[in-house]
């Protein structure tokens, strides 16, 4: 591991011995995110001893080695577009190497937006002249919470952009920032030690997880452009009594309700080839996925999600459906949760605040179930983040006689798992950390 400094930061490299200087500078210029040619780096603080890409020269005839710093110095100057990375706020901030991304139309629509919630003058309690300001009737934030909370009904997830707000907000404008990405895998490259399952290291062994509830969410609002889209869809169940799985074409705007909000609305249900009970469903490979998305680009439509059928039905004269998910039993099982973070991945929210270039999901998922009247609902969740990354490396398995439980694997020869745990409150009403095996899925949902 060698370390370069640049005007922004450090970095590390992971590099070998034999590794030839051309090679080198190519992953540093893709670390920093510099064309080839717009920086030099040299081994010394007062820019002597600058390292070329000469020919058949490898690291180790320079002498540079595990831990050395060297010092990365842009041909233009700091801020520069020309060469370096574009860091104007107009564009939305980002952290020094994040790659050029483009982000949706929504979210640069959002990033431009203030976002506050202004407030008229209250008459009682601001004393001052219609042009003053006070504690009373300044702008709120769009990530105050009491607005929120005292909202009907109330919002237990802020928008992601007033998270970001609340992120890039204070005196630095969030030029620190990074929305990392985690990863339960052993990182790669480390050779001070065997492989793993013989060696492991505080270097590449990947941090235990905590899991908390998620306090944003990426979509704030799912929203049918009509009543046949979704009813069309509910004819299979009707006609077959068996469970039904589509996806939801739509587009995401803006969702006015809550500041910098998000909405994802759905103009049609494409149905894949699966095979249905009245207790299961599988997917099928579906050889017209492709053709599909074609024909939704042209459009203006993407995949914005998924649905699914849990109906049972409890009295054919009535057309009543029996309430089977609620705060007693589960609202999404296990098993969903896995599937819903498998989709997420596939469909990753392109973010400039991530060195990875994207963070999270926009992609949602509806259940169609029995409500509290014993009529047809539609509800709608995400997975966290935390979730996805459970999941993305395989760490977490559902429990086979309990839908509301899942269980985080345990590390064996083949796989590597950090330890997973959550937060509860004991009968005492103290709080306690447990083991996830077993896990309440609760904490992995986001309605």
């Amino acid at each position: 591991v060698i370390r370069v400094q640049s005007p922004e930061g450090v970095k590390r490299i992971t590099a070998t011995k034999r590794e030839m200087v051309e090679t080198f500078l190519k992953k540093v210029a893709k670390e920093f995110g510099f064309r080839d040619n717009g920086f030099s780096v040299y081994t010394n603080r007062n820019r002597t001893g600058e390292i070329t890409a000469l020919p058949n020269k490898s690291l180790s005839v320079l002498k540079i080695g595990h831990g050395d710093m060297l010092f990365l110095y842009p041909m233009s100057p700091a801020g520069s577009s020309s060469e370096t990375m574009d860091t104007s706020v107009s564009q939305g901030l980002r952290p020094v190497g994040a790659p050029q991304v483009v982000e949706d139309e929504i979210d640069q629509y959002l990033i431009k937006q203030d976002g506050k919630i202004y407030r008229n003058r209250d008459q009682q309690l601001c004393h001052h002249s219609p042009v003053g300001k006070c504690v009373h009737c300044v702008p709120l934030e769009p990530f105050d919470e009491d607005y929120l909370n005292h909202l009907e009904p109330p919002v237990k997830h802020m928008s992601f952009h007033a998270y970001i707000r609340k992120l890039t907000g204070g005196a630095d404008k969030g030029k620190f920032v990074a929305l990392e990405n985690i990863s339960c895998k052993i990182k790669s490259g480390c050779e001070g030690h065997r492989p793993w399952p013989e060696g492991i290291c505080t270097k590449c062994q990947p941090s235990a997880i905590t899991l908390n509830r998620q306090k944003y969410r990426h979509v704030d609002n799912i929203m049918f452009e009509n009543h046949t889209i979704a009813d069309r869809f509910l004819d299979f169940w009707r006609k077959t009594g068996n469970q039904h799985l589509g996806y939801l074409y739509g587009r995401y705007t803006e969702h006015k309700d809550i500041p910098l909000g998000i909405r994802a609305e759905v103009a049609a249900i494409y149905e894949p080839p699966q095979v249905s009970t009245q207790n299961s469903l599988e997917i099928l490979e579906d050889p017209k996925a492709e053709v599909v998305d074609e024909i939704a680009a042209k459009l203006g439509l993407r995949k914005v999600g998924w649905i699914f059928t849990d109906l049972l039905s409890e009295d054919t004269r009535k057309g009543t459906v029996r309430y089977s998910r609620n705060k007693d039993t589960h609202y999404l099982s296990a098993e969903e949760c896995i599937t819903a973070g498998y989709f997420q991945n596939q469909q990753p929210n392109i973010c400039r605040l991530s060195p990875d270039g994207h963070f999270g999901s926009k992609f949602v998922t509806v259940v169609a179930t029995g409500g509290p009247d014993n009529q047809v609902h539609f509800e709608g969740y995400q997975v966290s983040n935390q979730c996805m990354a459970l999941v993305r490396d395989e760490c977490l398995l559902p429990c086979r006689d309990a839908p509301e439980l899942g269980y985080a694997k345990e590390s064996s020869s083949e796989q590597y798992v950090p330890d997973v745990f959550y937060k509860d409150i004991d009968k005492f009403g103290n709080e306690i950390t447990q083991l996830a095996r077993p896990l309440p899925v609760e904490y992995l949902i986001i309605d």
